[in-house]
């Protein structure tokens, strides 16, 4: 046991791999499994919207929602998603992880029905709500963040802790992969009840009475996993690392461990008074110490983040244009509404399969075999190396002939953001700072990922339009065009390469060790010793 370390933490550090860790990682990917859900379902049904609220008569093509709307209604989740990273993260510092826990599950749940309760006739109606409800469960999905990677890590031993929160994060892609699936099963459904003309055939008729009962039913589904798992949410005890070190509770920390470790701790509640008497060690977030010691940590997960998230949302780039080109989506007009659906959910149920599920398993796999630094720094390699062979001979790669290579460069390029940064951005957070700021750390991180997102899937939807403003999509001004946007983007990556050098590694160490904990209750420990003649030591200060 390392020097400084309680009893009840070292216990977690060294415990065997056991059947609460699976249903710890059960629970808290469950959160993950809703927010991807939620997150990714709307962009299955953005073009039914348009379709249903925004017809034109007489117009050549289906109706589309017009640029703000699109923004609004995509977006809003993710400014709620940033709000609650940076709320819930610092609540769960001041109140605890479990307290928190409950109260983003119920917001999650709440606002999935809401959102696909959306009330009002007219368009403006209509998106208006559904923007507030999408911002508040935004809001509940960004409080997730942080809590569940600093509960999984919390819980976790030193051995398998970075396989553990990366399974937690994983659970994503399975959200988005059932959201596909589920769509696939709704749209077929009310296909083959209400089958209607495509576009071409009867503009009016190809769009169902029926198909606005569809986009709703895909929203509202979102709140059944969260539901399901609210009642295991609240049975779990409080972390150890909150209760002793944050709430300097040890009776309770080692009655709770002994519980889920089904050994006997010792309480040490001497240790953690003595802890109390001397807060020298207990720096805030805004402090000299915390910048000198934690400073060069933050930066590095806060631009990390930021940077993957321009990249991986940005994807929306050329996702249709490769949707199109090997015929997954045909031309819209050629299409009844209700079909798209199930056109794009098929697409998006194909590429989650075979690039995004797979990659973030690979990072299970290997997170504690290979260290979490190596798998970010080549992820970022490889993503900036596939991004510039996209980029460059673009022109290339615009031809019919070659389109299966440009998917397969966009399908590694997927994989080796979730097989790299995508899941160790969320890892190390969770691991490297204190206790008692470990939730808001990891909370500022993931808001900085998500503004990044922002710009990837906004910015970068303005700047990918074509030079000539002809050429550009309906109510967009001219951008760089896609070939320069690929370039940015393969800078970007490279930038995420320097930038994983401010991130140290934290493979097969504990919480306390990366944080430096151990040393400073070491140092308070010491200095509330009376001294003796061989004893003159300094405390270490990490």
């Amino acid at each position: 046991m390392a020097k400084g370390q309680l009893e009840v933490l070292n216990a977690l550090d060294v415990a065997k791999t056991q059947w609460y860790h699976f249903t710890a990682i059960v629970i808290a990917g469950m959160g993950f499994f809703t927010d991807a859900y939620d997150l990714f379902c709307i962009s299955l049904v953005t073009k039914l919207l348009g379709r249903i609220y925004y017809h034109v008569d007489g117009a050549d093509k289906p109706g589309t929602l017009p640029p703000s709307v699109s923004a609004a209604v995509n977006g809003v989740a993710f400014v709620g998603t940033l709000s609650g990273q940076l709320f819930f993260g610092w609540l769960g510092d001041k109140m605890g992880r479990k307290k928190v826990y409950g109260m983003t599950l119920m917001l999650m749940v709440l606002c999935s029905v809401a959102s696909g309760l959306s009330f009002g006739n007219s368009p403006k109606g209509v998106m208006t709500t559904l923007c507030f409800f999408r911002f508040w469960l935004g809001f509940g999905i960004g409080g997730d963040y942080p809590l569940s990677a600093t509960i999984m890590s919390e819980y976790a031993n030193k051995k398998t802790r970075g396989a553990f929160i990366a399974a937690v994060f994983a659970m994503q892609g399975f959200g988005i992969l059932t959201g596909g699936i589920f769509a696939i099963i709704v749209a077929s459904a009310f296909n083959s009840k209400f089958n209607a003309p495509a576009y071409e055939v009867n503009a009016i008729a190809s769009t169902a009475p029926q198909a606005d009962y569809v986009w709703r039913i895909i929203l509202m589904v979102g709140a059944l996993p969260a539901g399901l798992t609210y009642y295991w949410r609240q049975k779990m005890p409080e972390t150890a690392r909150y209760t002793a070190l944050v709430a300097k509770n040890a009776k309770q920390a080692a009655s709770d461990m002994s519980k889920v470790l089904q050994v006997d701790i010792e309480a040490e509640e001497q240790k953690i008074q003595k802890m109390n008497e001397d807060q020298s060690g207990q720096f805030g977030l805004f402090t000299k110490e915390f910048l000198r010691r934690h400073g060069l940590h933050l930066l590095g997960t806060t631009t990390t983040w930021f940077l993957l998230d321009i990249a991986f949302y940005s994807q929306n780039l050329f996702q249709k244009d490769i949707f199109s080109a090997i015929g997954w989506i045909p031309p819209a007009k050629t299409m009844n509404a209700i079909d798209e659906v199930f056109r794009i959910a098929r697409a998006q149920t194909l590429i989650a399969i075979f690039s995004t599920v797979p990659g973030y398993w690979f990072t299970v796999i290997f997170i504690d075999r290979i260290g979490r630094f190596a798998i970010q720094l080549m992820g970022f390699f490889f993503m900036t190396v596939f991004m510039f062979a996209l980029a460059i001979p673009y022109n290339h790669w615009t031809h019919k002939d070659n389109r299966i290579g440009f998917v397969v460069l966009y399908s590694l390029t997927f994989f080796f953001a979730n097989f790299g940064p995508n899941a160790t951005t969320f890892v190390v957070p969770a691991e490297i700072f204190p206790a008692r700021l470990r939730s808001t750390c990891h909370g500022i991180s993931a808001a900085s990922g998500k503004l990044g997102a922002m710009v990837g899937a906004f910015g970068f939807l303005y700047l990918a339009q074509n030079k000539d403003k002809t050429k550009t999509d309906a109510g967009y001004p001219p951008g760089i065009g896609v070939k320069n946007s690929l370039i940015v983007l393969g800078v970007v990556n490279f930038l995420g390469i320097l930038f994983t050098f401010l991130v140290p590694e934290s493979k097969g160490k504990s919480l306390e060790e990366m944080s430096g904990e151990n040393d400073e209750n070491r140092g308070e420990a010491e200095m509330n010793q009376p001294p003796s003649n061989n004893n003159n030591r300094t405390v270490l200060d990490v």
